[in-house]
């Protein structure tokens, strides 16, 4: 069964056939909260934005080998990389919606590679600037403790507590040289944490698409 692009519910305003698409990453390590956040944003803003599913999730739910050795997780890394990046070409090409938003990036790859990171560049023939310039912005959901909030509903979610909070460093390392990168941090309220998210990702919005929502907003005030 195929599956078709996941956008955003609100239908929008403004009606542009055609848009200068743009990518933003919303990345964090394991138990951040990514796709609490996605499942938001999909009831929140308008239908120019698609969301781009997590590569790895495809991958691994797909039936991909989830090896633990040096060679079973390069195979993987390189297979989420290159999923990754056809889907990012896909999005930008059909040039339908406003806003790629990518749940995680190219780059995520590097806190899970198994060697140095200049392996990494030359295994994929690509570079940290390269994939900088690709996005628009990088929003990074810090993964949280085991004291606040950490849990393994996710079935793909293999990672303790530590090991999350390692990855996500090894995430922060990796993005935050991009020119608009934003933290988001853990919070004891998960909604305070969403909702900043919420509001980065809004910013990225062009204006069309906010002043299309700021209008459908108005107009369900009024009903």
């Amino acid at each position: 069964m195929s599956a078709s692009p996941i956008t955003c519910d609100i239908e929008c305003p403004c009606q542009h056939l055609k848009h200068d698409t743009k990518l933003v990453v919303l990345t964090g390590g394991p138990g951040a909260g990514k796709t609490a956040v996605l499942e938001m944003i999909k009831k929140m803003l308008c239908e120019h934005v698609a969301i781009l599913p997590e590569s790895a999730s495809i991958i691994f739910g797909g039936g991909f080998w989830r090896l633990e050795t040096p060679t079973g997780r390069t195979a993987a890394q390189k297979a989420i990389f290159h999923i990754q990046r056809d889907m990012e070409e896909l999005v930008l090409n059909e040039k339908k919606w406003a806003l790629g938003l990518c749940d995680r990036g190219t780059l995520d790859g590097v806190a899970y590679w198994p060697s140095d990171e200049e392996t990494f560049w030359s295994t994929l023939g690509t570079s940290r600037d390269i994939e900088y310039s690709r996005y628009q912005a990088v929003i990074h959901l810090r993964s949280p403790s085991e004291t606040h909030g950490y849990n393994h509903q996710n079935p793909l979610r293999i990672e303790t507590a530590l090991q999350a909070q390692s990855i996500d460093e090894k995430i922060h390392r990796i993005w935050s040289g991009h020119p608009k990168y934003r933290q988001v941090e853990s919070s004891a309220n998960f909604m305070e944490k969403a909702n900043r998210a919420i509001q980065l990702i809004c910013q990225e919005l062009p204006e069309c698409c906010k002043k299309g929502l700021l209008e459908f907003a108005r107009a369900g005030s009024t009903t």
